[in-house]
């Protein structure tokens, strides 16, 4: 029975390890297809929002099959994995605003641009590619 779990342990631990990885590799690999500094920022979101805390958890995971349960492990984990969403999502928008603000080229095509209008200034309608 122990050797039927520590399988389905193992196995968890590589599809977390590898998941994370697909995503880091994938996030990376969209970089060079971005049209401009916004979207690099935005293919980056599922890296540091899924892939990395995967890694972490299936870290987590292989050191509590190999050196057993502790209780600061755990804290470390959830911490570490809380930590990375927010602190990711912070971050993001933070750079996204920054570059847009620098006075980045921004593709045309993206829309709204809530940042280019004055306060009060009306709404601005989605681009629209069937025209």
């Amino acid at each position: 029975m122990m050797a039927v779990l520590d399988l389905a342990l193992s196995v968890l631990i590589a599809v977390l390890l590898l998941g994370g990885a697909f995503w880091m590799l994938t996030a990376a690999l969209s970089m060079f297809h971005a049209r401009d500094a916004l979207s690099r920022i935005n293919v980056l979101s599922p890296a540091t929002g899924l892939g990395l805390p995967m890694i972490v958890v299936g870290a987590f995971l292989e050191h509590l099959r190999v050196d057993g349960f502790e209780p600061e492990s755990l804290l470390k984990t959830l911490v570490t994995v809380l930590a990375l969403i927010i602190v990711s999502s912070v971050a993001s928008n933070v750079l996204a605003r920054a570059a847009y603000l620098s006075g980045a080229p921004v593709d045309p095509r993206t829309a709204p641009q809530d940042l280019a209008r004055a306060p009060g200034e009306g709404e601005q309608a989605p681009h629209r590619d069937d025209h």
